[in-house]
């Protein structure tokens, strides 16, 4: 393979040089072979960086080269790992799951979420050889964005402050059940759970103002509905306490995909379902086509989720 190695030496009395110098390769991600010597895989991007960093040297008193070199295999692998960023994603996935799209500060949540995008184009600028998290990175950041982008949808319903009230299904059977139409993960998936779980001759009205919901009709999944955001539930995880399901293993983990999708989280199957659901919502022609195989994919995945996670 073949490789750029940056040498340089700078008159000890420049401080402010030998730093500048300094960041410009950490910020290049060069990997020091010792003091004075930077490697990087040769490309043409990284050539004009180094040649960059050389001419700066130069000006500022110093001496430097920019070689060309190429290694055979064991060497190749030992300079490769170098380059590793495993644990730079990994401290950043860290710092991701303590994002809170919900939290009071608005102002401060997104800037939050903008220094996090930075930082990942960073790590991501200087990752050479790619590492399996670059994709877990950019897919956990995906749907962080999109939460707080349902936050800024005035269509969203508001969290009402208290707790689920513990019911009978038995009391909720053969009703008709109301939502906002052009159904997304919450909906689609309350939906779901509602016509599986809850009741299954449930009849479901599409509501294109949902300030005509029918007044016999069981509104979920907007504000003033029968049935929504409480606390720090989504609709899915408020019918799920409501009606004594949370202790359902399957219904759990759906839980925890539904609430990444709708206001963040890190479930780690969210952004794969979001990318099937976007495609099915593009050729579905309605929301009854939506709900019927949309909830195909809520079956299979409710059925993988309840399985033991060492058969998977």
């Amino acid at each position: 393979m073949n490789w750029l190695l940056l040498i340089l030496s700078l008159p000890t009395e420049n401080a402010t040089a030998r730093m500048r110098i300094w960041r410009a390769t950490k910020a290049l991600g060069c990997a020091s072979l010792r003091d004075g010597v930077w490697l990087l895989p040769n490309n043409d991007t990284t050539c004009v960086r180094l040649e960059t960093v050389a001419d700066d040297t130069r000006k500022s008193g110093g001496e430097t080269w920019v070689l060309a070199i190429h290694t055979d295999s064991p060497q190749t692998e030992a300079f490769t790992l170098l380059f590793d960023r495993g644990a730079d994603y990994s401290a950043w996935l860290d710092d991701l799951a303590q994002f809170d799209p919900l939290a009071t500060d608005l102002a401060a949540t997104r800037k939050q979420l903008k220094n996090l995008s930075k930082r990942l184009a960073t790590i991501t600028d200087t990752d050479y050889f790619p590492h399996p998290l670059q994709v877990t990175a950019h897919e956990r950041l995906h749907t962080a964005e999109a939460a707080l982008r349902g936050r800024l949808t005035t269509t969203e319903p508001a969290f009402q402050q208290g707790e689920p009230e513990r019911l009978t299904l038995a009391d909720f059977q053969g009703k008709t059940w109301a939502t906002r139409h052009d159904l997304w993960v919450d909906r689609l998936a309350s939906a779901w759970l509602i016509q599986r779980f809850i009741d299954s001759q449930a009849q479901f009205l599409w509501l294109d103002d949902t300030a005509v919901c029918p007044t016999d009709a069981l509104g979920f999944d907007f504000d003033g509905a029968r049935f929504s955001h409480i606390g720090r539930y989504v609709t899915f995880e408020t019918l799920l306490h409501s009606f004594g399901l949370a202790q359902n293993v399957g219904l759990q983990r759906l839980a925890h995909l539904v609430h990444t999708l709708d206001v963040g989280g890190n479930a780690p199957e969210a952004a794969g379902f979001a990318v099937l659901l976007k495609g099915l919502k593009h050729r579905a022609s309605n929301d009854d086509v939506l709900l019927a195989e949309g909830g195909q994919l809520l079956d299979d995945l409710y059925c993988a989720f309840s399985l033991p996670e060492d058969s998977l």
